[in-house]
């Protein structure tokens, strides 16, 4: 038998004929050396539900440097208790757009893209509204050498706070000089400020002069801007945006070292290409199992992208309503809070953690599914005697021999333009961890697309397939 590997992740290319690899709410996993096969897939994190939200749509979550949990829905800011409770401190400016918060280990400040801003003692838990006359707002703020740091929106300035309080200077403000072009949002990497732009991006240091603390990093300066502000997002050494520059846009890029780095590939920058308006992007970061994800949703086009640091591949995530249909994933925003993988549903609000021992989204199916290589031998018809999906099963707790999980295969002979009927197979009831799921007499074919799924609540890994075949000789 030919052994069929896995060691992509999501690849749709441009045309379907170069490649049709779709991998969808699985993430890959390298296999150590001797293992069978060389990568597993494993359900990409389920949710479980914390709490019913007070209100709908979770435009941000936030973790501050005492541990505290906070939350913005619609207008209104609330503190979150480990018992998931939701309190109300105050409200803000009503929308839907994303929110960001930052605290100095004194207070938490929070921006939403106005000119307005707003303030939460930490401990107290008291509200209220910046009023101070130097303040001018921001899209993002975050917090460098005890200074709140924020771009003054629609301008290429940016500026900062005093140090450790909400309160600002006149002077200390800054223009991205490189090139003239607005300040989209700004981030903090490595303790050093890095001022996206919507063509081109500068990095700045804390030089320590009287006038302004920081300066312009000599010798570095990225012909890459920012075309979503809240595509933005940190993690570890690295941040994450969704670029433009003044030849085009659509890439994802990575920043490391003062550089940009090319993250998405041409299959994903063609897929982001179809959604038109891509400029509310939202990004954010989470680590679970070892893995650090970067989570990048288009709520315009409905559609969710999933980066794997530990591994450099993509997937997709999707949720499915009751009519069958592929959504975004559901969380909004994304926090470590209390132990646990926090996240907010964009509609409803709700709180979930995010879980890897957990296979539905709050008791919804979640469907897996991975699409093979293109079989081909040399362009020659190929009969297809018994295709073997290599799983681990048997894992179900609770399912019998007459009611096991079930997994489903379609297949495509038209290099992957049309599918047939799906054709299902047991998984393996509880125990049965040596069944074989083996489809036999599967006809003929030059070019064989294989497409494996299932949505039943099972731990399992998918490690590729195993083929037994005749070729002919046209």
């Amino acid at each position: 038998m030919v052994q069929v590997p896995l060691n992509y992740g999501a690849y749709v290319a441009r045309s379907i004929t170069a490649d049709d690899q779709r991998c969808v709410n699985l993430f890959l996993e390298p296999s150590p050396g001797g293992s069978p096969f060389p990568t597993s897939h494993y359900p990409a994190p389920g949710l479980t539900g914390l709490a019913v939200a007070p209100t709908t749509g979770c435009r941000c979550l936030y973790t501050a440097s005492n541990g505290a949990l906070y939350g913005v829905y619609g207008s209104t800011v609330y503190y979150i208790d480990r018992s998931w409770s939701f309190t109300t401190l105050g409200t803000i400016n009503p929308g839907d757009t994303p929110v960001s918060m930052r605290d100095n280990g004194f207070e938490v400040l929070i921006v939403d893209g106005s000119s307005s801003g707003w303030v939460i003692e930490l401990g107290a838990n008291t509200f209220s509204t910046v009023t101070d006359p130097n303040f001018y707002g921001g899209t993002r703020v975050d917090v460098c050498d005890t200074y709140f740091v924020l771009n003054r929106p629609g301008t290429n300035n940016w500026y900062i706070s005093l140090t450790n309080q909400v309160a600002f200077d006149a002077l200390d403000i800054a223009s991205k000089t490189g090139k003239p072009d607005p300040i989209s949002t700004v981030i903090v990497m490595h303790n050093e400020p890095w001022t996206l732009g919507t063509q081109t991006s500068q990095v700045w240091y804390d030089a320590g002069a009287a006038d302004f603390t920081f300066a312009s990093m000599p010798g570095v300066f990225i012909e890459q801007g920012c075309v979503a502000p809240h595509s933005a997002a940190k993690y570890d050494l690295s941040i994450y945006w969704l670029s433009q520059n003044e030849q085009g846009q659509n890439i994802i890029m990575r920043g490391n070292s003062y550089a940009a780095e090319r993250i998405s590939t041409f299959a994903i920058e063609a897929e982001i290409s179809k959604y038109g308006d891509v400029s509310d992007a939202i990004g954010f970061c989470f680590q679970i199992g070892g893995h650090a994800f970067y989570q990048l949703t288009f709520p315009s086009a409905d559609k969710t992208w999933v980066w794997d640091e530990a591994t450099k591949f993509w997937h997709e995530r999707v949720w499915i309503d009751t009519n069958g249909q592929w959504h975004r994933h559901r969380a909004n925003a994304c926090a470590f809070a209390y132990g646990v993988n926090v996240c907010g549903d964009w509609e409803t609000g709700d709180l979930y953690a995010l879980d890897l021992e957990t296979y539905t989204d709050n008791g919804n199916p979640i469907l897996y599914l991975r699409t093979f290589p293109h079989m081909v031998k040399d362009s020659k018809r190929v009969t297809y005697q018994r295709f073997v999906i290599d799983m681990e099963v048997g894992t179900l707790e609770g399912s019998t021999p007459d009611n096991p999980p079930m997994v489903s295969l379609r297949w495509s002979d038209d290099r992957g333009a049309t599918f047939g009927d799906a054709v299902q197979m047991p998984m393996g009831a509880a125990g049965q961890y040596d069944t074989s799921i083996q489809y036999w007499g599967l006809g003929m074919a030059r070019d064989r697309v294989f497409e494996v799924s299932w949505s039943a609540p099972v731990r399992t890994a998918l490690n590729g397939g195993w083929l037994d075949v005749i070729p002919h000789g046209t």
